[in-house]
C-alpha cells in the first residue's frame, strides 16, 4: 500500500510543491527561504518517519506569514491524500516532548474534522528570520487542510527556539503514532460510526 501525497500550489504570493511519504523514513529536502521554519519542518519530518520534499518561493520581501501558512496548507492537503479511507490506522497519537528546559505536548486524532487547538507564550517576536506568532498560522493551516484534531501545547520552558522546536517535535511523533498501521483493524476504519 503506498501512502504517498503530492501537491502543488501557486498563487500571486506563493509557488509551492511537496511530496511527503507517510511510510518514509523521515529523509527531508527542505527550501522554504525561511531558515527556522526549514529547521523546524526537517524536525516533523525526521521525528514523524514521514518522508518530505518541501519547495516553496514567497513573498519574503513582504514577510514569511504567506510562506508558512501556505506550506502549512499545502502540507495539510498532501496528508490527508496520502492517509486516503483511513482503513486500518490507529488514528489517535500523542506524546510529549522536552528540550532542555522546554517541555511540549501534542495531541492527534486523524477524525475527519479539523480543529486546532494552540497554546504557547513566546518571549520575543522572532526566532531567526521567522515570527514567532507564525507557529500557530502553521498549525492550525496544516491541521484543517489535513483534515484533523491538533492539540499542540507549550507546557513549560523559557527559551523560544526550545518551545518551538519542542513543539513541533511532539507533533511529530503523536503523527508517527497515529498514521501507523494497527493489524487489529486491517481493511476497517476505527470508528464506530465505521467512516472517517
Amino acid at each position: 500500500m503506498s501512502r504517498i501525497g503530492e501537491i502543488k500550489r501557486t498563487t500571486k504570493e506563493t509557488d509551492i510543491s511537496i511530496w511527503i511519504d507517510l511510510d518514509g523514513k523521515g529523509e527531508t529536502a527542505v527550501d522554504t527561504g525561511i531558515g527556522f521554519f526549514d529547521h523546524m519542518l526537517t524536525a516533523l519530518s525526521k521525528h514523524s518517519g514521514i518522508d518530505m520534499k518541501i519547495t516553496c518561493k514567497g513573498d519574503l520581501e513582504v514577510d514569511a506569514h504567506h510562506s508558512v501558512e501556505d506550506v502549512g496548507i499545502a502540507l495539510g492537503q498532501a496528508f490527508a491524500q496520502a492517509i486516503g479511507d483511513k482503513k486500518g490506522i490507529t488514528r489517535f497519537g500523542s506524546a510529549a516532548i522536552p528540550l532542555d528546559e522546554a517541555l511540549s505536548r501534542a495531541v492527534v486524532d486523524i477524525s475527519g474534522r479539523a480543529f486546532i487547538v494552540f497554546d504557547c507564550e513566546f518571549a520575543g517576536d522572532m526566532c531567526g528570520t521567522m515570527d514567532t506568532q507564525l507557529f500557530e498560522e502553521f498549525f492550525r493551516s496544516f491541521a484543517y487542510n489535513a483534515q484533523i484534531t491538533l492539540h499542540v501545547v507549550n507546557l513549560y520552558g523559557t527559551n523560544d527556539h526550545h518551545k518551538a522546536e519542542s513543539m513541533f517535535k511532539a507533533c511529530a511523533r503523536a503523527l508517527r503514532q497515529a498514521v501507523s498501521i494497527d493489524e487489529r483493524f486491517a481493511g476497517q476504519v476505527v470508528s464506530t460510526k465505521g467512516v472517517l
